[in-house]
C-alpha cells in the first residue's frame, strides 16, 4: 500500500525514481531510488519526515493499523545514519574523558534514536529531553 501510494505520488508530481521495499527488523522500509531528489528530501530532511508521515497516514487509512513505515529518498537516511553514528561516538569518547553529561542538538526522532542506539552499544545511557521540534539526546556518563 506504502509503494502504491508513493508510486502514484511520484506520477503526479512527474519524478522519477523506483523503489525499493525491504524489511529491517520490525520495520518495513521504502526507499525512493535511481534520481537525484533533493526536492522530496528537504534542507534538513523535513520533506521527508512529513512524506513519511502522508505514507503511514495512507497505509493508516487502508488498513486501519498504525504502521512503523521508515521511508528514505536518494539514501538521505542512510548517509544522515552514518554522519550520525560518528558524531556520537564522539560524543560518547568526549564523555568517557570528561565524566560530564553532554547535550546534543536538537533532532528528528529518527536521529534520535539512531544516536541512542550507537551510545547504547558503546556501553552508555543517553536520554531524549526538551519538547519538539528541539527535542535532543543527553550523553550520561557510566
Amino acid at each position: 500500500m506504502a509503494a502504491d501510494y508513493l508510486e502514484e505520488l511520484l506520477e503526479i508530481a512527474d519524478l522519477d525514481g523506483d523503489l525499493d521495499m525491504d524489511v529491517e527488523g520490525d520495520r518495513a522500509t521504502v526507499s525512493i531510488v535511481g534520481a537525484d531528489l533533493p526536492q522530496l528530501v528537504g534542507e534538513n530532511g523535513e520533506v521527508l519526515e512529513a512524506l513519511q508521515e502522508l505514507t503511514r497516514l495512507a497505509v493508516y487509512r487502508e488498513t486501519g493499523e498504525r504502521s512503523r513505515l521508515m521511508l528514505d529518498v536518494s539514501g538521505h537516511r542512510a548517509t544522515r545514519r552514518a554522519a550520525l553514528e560518528e558524531q556520537a561516538a564522539a560524543v560518547v569518547t568526549q564523555v568517557k574523558e570528561s565524566g560530564q553529561p553532554v547535550s546534543m542538538t536538537p533532532m528528528s526522532p529518527f536521529e534520535r534514536k539512531v544516536v541512542h542506539d550507537a551510545v547504547a552499544a558503546a556501553g552508555l545511557q543517553s536520554e531524549s529531553e526538551g519538547v519538539e521540534p528541539r527535542r535532543y539526546v543527553v550523553v550520561l556518563p557510566a
